[in-house]
């Protein structure tokens, strides 16, 4: 009697795309954010591993940084319902919703 191959595990199965945590779309790629800035972090004594950070697609993560400074993003900023409170941030988010998730978005 010949035997049976165990099935095969190659390929591995598709992993559910991830969720952005500031716009709550499913992509195929996270960016980690770091809610308090590390050169803002560094001049409060802590190192890098201990700052809170939060999972980003790239178009919010690059809005973030190209809309808000670090010094801003340390003071005001350090969590994520403060950052959806935004009035910039909360009229991206409205408007990357509506976008694909593959679409490649252009951050000015």
């Amino acid at each position: 009697m010949a035997r049976r191959r165990a099935p095969s595990a190659w390929p591995p199965p598709p992993r559910p795309p991830d969720c952005c945590a500031l716009c709550e779309r499913e992509v195929p790629q996270l960016t980690e954010h770091h809610l308090l800035p590390r050169s803002q972090g560094r001049r409060q004594g802590l190192k890098a591993a201990e700052l809170p950070t939060t999972l980003l697609c790239p178009a919010c993560h690059k809005f973030l940084h190209r809309t808000l400074t670090n010094a801003e993003l340390a003071r005001d900023y350090r969590d994520l319902p403060a950052l959806r409170a935004q009035e910039d941030v909360a009229r991206f988010v409205a408007w990357i919703r509506r976008q694909p998730p593959t679409k490649a978005v252009r951050v000015k």
